[in-house]
């Protein structure tokens, strides 16, 4: 892997376990996660890096939750991607407010869209969702509840008839979105739908009634 426009190995500057690459003018480092804070205090005080731009996270199937933060020098130009993954089990992380304050806000709707916990974070409130918002919906697991009662919209090819259409081809099987259950196993009709070939004969069946305008 290449250290970019380090000054020093990877793991000299970050410690133990860091690793970087480059691509596209951004310098990613991927640290442990109790070196995260540290890290950021490397990146800020050692390589300039006073500008912080975000801080978000991904879920990761089978790995975890990778935090990441950017941060820029600005003379000359200089973008680090600073990257760390916390357990889905146990999403824990100290958090970068004290290296950098714009840090709180980004920390706040990264613990509410995936569940990740900031220790030390001054104030975890709720901040984009509804009251009594239950669950974390940019998690893989989350349930998209509203897909259950419609339609996902890529149950069919752009320019191709509605479901049940007569359009003299074989019918493409219905699909259904990560994430979303069959409406026969979750939700309000769970249990009172038939098998789903016997469904699509029936969406076929009312492709002639007469359809309100």
């Amino acid at each position: 892997m290449s250290d970019g426009w380090l000054p020093e190995p990877a793991d000299a500057l970050f410690g133990d376990g860091a690793e970087a690459h480059e691509s596209y003018e951004v310098l990613t480092v991927d640290v442990p996660p109790g070196s995260w804070t540290e890290a950021l205090t490397v990146a800020r005080d050692r390589l300039g890096c006073t500008f912080f731009d975000w801080l978000s996270a991904v879920d990761e199937p089978g790995a975890g939750f990778r935090v990441c933060a950017h941060v820029v020098a600005l003379g000359p130009v200089r973008r680090l991607l600073l990257r760390t993954t916390v357990p889905h089990d146990a999403p824990v992380l100290a958090t970068a407010v004290e290296v950098y304050a714009g840090a709180a806000w980004h920390e706040r709707e990264t613990h509410e869209m995936f569940g990740v916990r900031f220790e030390g974070h001054p104030g975890l409130e709720p901040l984009l969702l509804p009251e009594g918002f239950e669950g974390h919906p940019l998690r893989k697991d989350f349930v998209l509840a509203a897909r259950v009662a419609k339609a996902w919209p890529g149950a069919k090819e752009p320019g191709e008839p509605a479901a049940g259409a007569d359009h003299g081809g074989p019918r493409r099987r219905q699909m259904l979105p990560p994430g979303v259950p069959d409406p026969n196993e979750w939700g309000p009709l769970k249990g009172t739908l038939p098998a789903a070939p016997a469904r699509g004969a029936a969406r076929a069946a009312g492709a002639d009634r007469p359809r309100r305008t």
